[in-house]
């Protein structure tokens, strides 16, 4: 059976899986992979302006089949309106924490270029009280977003998204294990 969606969002916490089951989906779908956090961030961690984000979104969405990774919500309109799906990734928040945490120091350790110029800067993000500090975003949006997206996913203008939920990388291993 062939799977039917052409056009995926994937949404969740910050370093809950986004780029990575969007990027794999994109491998095993034949779609183009999109991750919004490459054509948000430049040089120095400087933040692309609206127009030009929307406008790389926009260029980016325009393809046909894709798989895209990412919540930001000056975009939303653009991407979920393109969407088939949306693949929520809604774990709980310590399997968030250590995924995090694992992750910010692999990047460090490595010093894996992340879009661009940029590179995880290991005592920024552990200055918690740092507007710039992941583990800061992450208790900042965390229950926010759980709040916010079945409000939002339950609105008559998204009605045409289906929605796969899961609360465990297991349960998305296993929904894409048997895609």
């Amino acid at each position: 059976m062939k799977f039917a969606y052409q056009r995926l969002v994937v949404i969740g916490a910050t370093s809950s899986g986004k780029s990575t089951l969007a990027k794999i989906l994109s491998e095993k779908l034949n779609l183009d992979f999109i991750e919004l956090d490459a054509l948000y961030w430049e040089a120095n961690w400087t933040k692309a302006p609206d127009d030009i984000f929307r406008q790389r979104v926009e260029m980016a969405i325009s393809a046909d089949r894709w798989a895209l990774a990412g919540n930001y919500s000056v975009v939303r309109n653009l991407t979920w309106s393109r969407a088939d799906a949306v693949v929520w990734l809604d774990y709980p928040l310590w399997t968030i924490f250590w995924q995090l945490t694992r992750r910010t120091f692999t990047r460090w350790w490595t010093q894996e270029l992340l879009w661009g110029t940029n590179h995880e800067n290991l005592w920024t993000h552990f200055k918690l009280w740092s507007q710039d500090s992941l583990y800061n975003w992450l208790f900042k949006t965390y229950w926010r977003r759980k709040r916010e997206y079945p409000q939002l996913l339950s609105e008559p203008r998204h009605a045409h998204l289906t929605v796969f939920h899961f609360k465990s990388p297991r349960e998305a291993e296993s929904w894409f294990e048997n895609l």
